[in-house]
């Protein structure tokens, strides 16, 4: 029996769409059209937010620390640095590691270094990296009172506007989100409400024989779910091509390939796209399907 209501339903609701061809394939096209903009701020936030974590886990300050430590006291000083929070990662470099990198980076002009190897110039210090750019100036703040720490060198400036970059993408995604699903909501709230509109008669006898409102609302969700769907799978096909497509380009190009960083492949992102797709467009079907139905459930 159970069974048989079941298929009522869910027979009414694909019934509901084919009636209302127009409008339905209008909705689609529109729930599409709202879903393909925010996919694609999606992917791009995404892979932002991605590029940014790369950044940060590059972008470090360096700790130099006092001459005439003892190998004791500068691990020490290792390892207070890492109990802070915020901190992602401290890797010592000795005095010999810093002279030989300078000499890396001379290349063939490292013979102005000679005889340093027995007076080193260079200090021993730590790189010291964040899980998040906005812990920085806490972090500097709590290692310039750690006893053997000279001082601290770092691009406050770059790392500063890093942070700001990345909250504001967070902001300008959460903003657009809710301004596509407000207008996904009234797309199919008034796509529904003329198919309520045109059986209002038949919505009303149901009433007066004892059919309860879920039952007689039922159908119209079952509609707005499937309109959901539908615009889901069809936006998540052609966002999947057309990323596919650019990333190659953006990937081969010269200029990328000079940077130090990667993008998401879709592969990468489908799962949690599918996921925000389906909940989007499930979502905003059973939404807009209650609102339009509350008129004419007053009977």
């Amino acid at each position: 029996m159970r069974y048989n209501i079941f298929g009522y339903l869910l027979k009414e609701g694909f019934k509901s769409i084919f009636k209302q061809k127009k409008m339905s394939s209008a909705s689609i096209i529109i729930m599409c059209a709202t879903m393909f903009m925010f996919g694609i701020f999606f992917l791009i936030s995404e892979n932002v937010n991605f590029v940014m974590k790369q950044v940060e886990s590059q972008q470090g300050m360096r700790v130099i620390l006092r001459k005439e430590l003892s190998d004791d006291e500068m691990n020490g000083i290792g390892n207070k640095i890492r109990q802070i929070s915020g901190v992602n990662k401290a890797t010592f470099v000795s005095e010999a590691e810093a002279l030989s990198t300078v000499k890396t980076w001379l290349g063939e002009h490292q013979d102005v270094l000679v005889g340093y190897d027995e007076d080193n110039p260079f200090p021993a210090s730590y790189f010291v990296t964040l899980t998040d750019l906005e812990y920085n100036d806490s972090v500097q703040g709590q290692i310039l009172k750690i006893d053997g720490v000279d001082e601290i060198r770092g691009n406050n400036e770059t790392i500063s506007n890093l942070a700001v970059i990345a909250k504001n993408i967070q902001i300008v995604t959460l903003v657009l989100l809710i301004i596509l699903i407000i207008i996904s909501i009234f797309i199919i709230s008034y796509t529904i409400k003329l198919t309520v509109y045109a059986r209002r008669r038949e919505i009303s006898i149901m009433k007066y024989v004892g059919a309860t409102n879920s039952f007689i609302r039922t159908p119209f969700v079952v509609e707005g779910v499937i309109i959901g769907i539908i615009s889901s799978a069809l936006t998540l096909g052609i966002i999947s091509g057309l990323y596919n497509v650019v990333l190659e380009k953006i990937l081969s190009s010269t200029v990328f390939q000079r940077v130090p960083v990667t993008l998401y492949s879709f592969n990468d992102l489908f799962v949690k796209i599918l996921i925000v797709y389906l909940l989007l467009g499930t979502g905003i079907g059973i939404l807009g399907s209650v609102i339009s139905m509350r008129k004419y459930l007053k009977v």
